[in-house]
C-alpha cells in the first residue's frame, strides 16, 4: 500500500505523519521550528528528516514514503517552494514530493470541499483562496514588507511599544506596561527591550504576551482593545480581499480560520472577526478546523494519490479534536 508522508513546518514546531494510501496512521511526530528563511533551506529540511527518523525509528528510510506533502511556512513565494522540493528530493525522503504553503493544508483540513479561504493567525499571518475552477489567490507574506500586520508575533511587538511608551511618558496609560513587566519579570519595559536588543531575550518570547494582551482587552484597556480591534480586521481583510480576487465574495463559501490566535476561540477576537465578516462577507461561513494542518497535509498528498473518501474519514477520525497552534 503506498504511503504519504506529511509535513506541516511551522515556526514553532515540525509535525509529520505518515498516512497510508487507506488513511490509516502508521506514525506521527514532532519535531523543532521549520525555518528556512532564517536557517537557510537545508537547516529546515534537516528537520522534516530528523522528526520522520523519530517518528518512525532511527532504521527508517529514506525514502520514508511513496509521497512527501510538505506544506510549510517559508514557502511563501514559487521559487521558494521550488527550492524547497528540490532539496526534499536531493536527500530522497521520498519518491516525488509536493511543496506548498501552510495555508494551503490549513484550507483542506477544515472545508468541507476542495475549495474555499483558509486565514491562518499564529506566529505571523497569512491567507490563500482556491476557486471552484482551481484558481488561487494568495499574498507575499512576508511580514511587514509585504502589508501584513499582527500574528504572535506582531502583536507581542505592539503590547510591547506601547507598554514603553506609557512608561516614558510618550503614550497613554496602559495596562499593558504591567503585562509586560510580569511577563518577564523586570521593573522596567525598558530592561525588556534591552535585553531584546542585546540578544539576551529570545524575540519569540513576545508570542506569550498575546494571552495577557486578549485579556487585558476583554478587561477594558482601551489600548489592548485598539489592538484586538486591529487584529480582528486584518483577519477579515485577508479573508475577504482573497474572496473578491476569486469573485467568491457574493457566494457561500467557507473561510476556514487557523492559528493559535485564532484557534484559541478567545471571545472577544472571535466575535470581533465574526462581526467585521458579517459586515463584509455575509455568505461567508466561518470555520475553524477541528483538526491540525498536517492533516490537511496528508488529504492533499492522498488525494494525489487518488484515495476515496473512506480514506479521508478515516484519517480525519484519528485526528479529530487534536487542533494544535500553528
Amino acid at each position: 500500500m503506498r504511503t504519504v508522508l506529511a509535513v506541516d513546518g511551522g515556526n514553532s514546531k515540525t509535525d509529520v505523519a505518515l498516512v497510508a494510501e487507506d488513511g490509516t496512521v502508521l506514525a506521527r511526530g514532532r519535531g523543532g521550528p521549520f525555518l528556512p528563511q532564517s536557517l537557510g533551506v537545508g537547516a529546515a529540511v534537516d528537520v522534516i528528516g530528523e522528526t520522520a527518523r523519530r517518528a518512525l525509528g532511527p532504521a527508517a528510510g529514506p525514502p520514508f514514503a511513496d509521497r512527501v506533502a510538505a506544506y510549510v511556512a517559508g514557502a511563501d513565494l514559487p521559487i521558494e517552494e521550488d527550492r524547497l522540493r528540490e532539496e526534499i528530493m536531493a536527500r530522497r525522503y521520498g519518491r516525488e514530493a509536493v511543496v506548498g504553503n501552510d495555508t494551503f493544508a490549513l484550507l483542506r483540513a477544515g472545508a468541507s470541499r476542495p475549495w474555499g479561504v483558509a486565514v491562518v493567525c499564529g506566529a505571523g499571518i497569512n491567507a490563500v483562496g482556491v476557486s471552484p475552477t482551481g484558481e488561487v489567490a494568495r499574498f507575499p507574506a512576508l511580514g511587514r514588507l509585504s502589508g501584513d500586520w499582527g500574528g504572535g508575533g506582531g502583536l507581542g511587538e505592539e503590547v510591547l511599544w506601547h507598554a514603553v511608551r506609557a512608561e516614558d511618558g510618550r503614550g497613554p496609560a496602559t495596562a499593558l506596561l504591567d503585562v509586560v513587566r510580569r511577563c518577564f519579570g523586570t521593573r522596567l519595559a525598558e530592561e525588556v527591550v534591552l535585553g531584546l536588543h542585546f540578544g539576551e531575550l529570545p524575540g519569540e518570547r513576545l508570542h506569550a504576551l498575546v494571552p495577557a494582551l486578549l485579556a487585558t482587552a476583554a478587561d477594558g484597556d482601551a489600548v489592548a482593545r485598539s489592538l484586538v480591534e486591529r487584529q480582528a480586521e486584518e483577519v477579515a481583510l485577508m479573508g475577504v480581499v482573497a474572496l473578491r480576487r476569486l469573485r467568491l465574495v457574493e457566494s457561500s463559501c467557507e473561510v476556514v480560520l487557523g492559528g493559535g490566535v485564532l484557534t484559541a476561540r478567545h471571545p472577544l477576537l472571535t466575535s470581533l472577526v465574526e462581526k467585521r465578516y458579517a459586515e463584509l462577507a455575509p455568505h461567508a461561513e466561518l470555520v475553524i478546523a477541528d483538526v491540525p494542518p498536517v492533516v490537511g497535509a496528508a488529504l492533499l498528498g492522498l488525494d494525489h494519490l487518488g484515495a476515496g473518501p473512506a480514506a479521508t474519514a478515516r484519517l480525519r477520525a484519528t485526528f479529530a479534536g487534536a487542533v494544535s497552534p500553528a
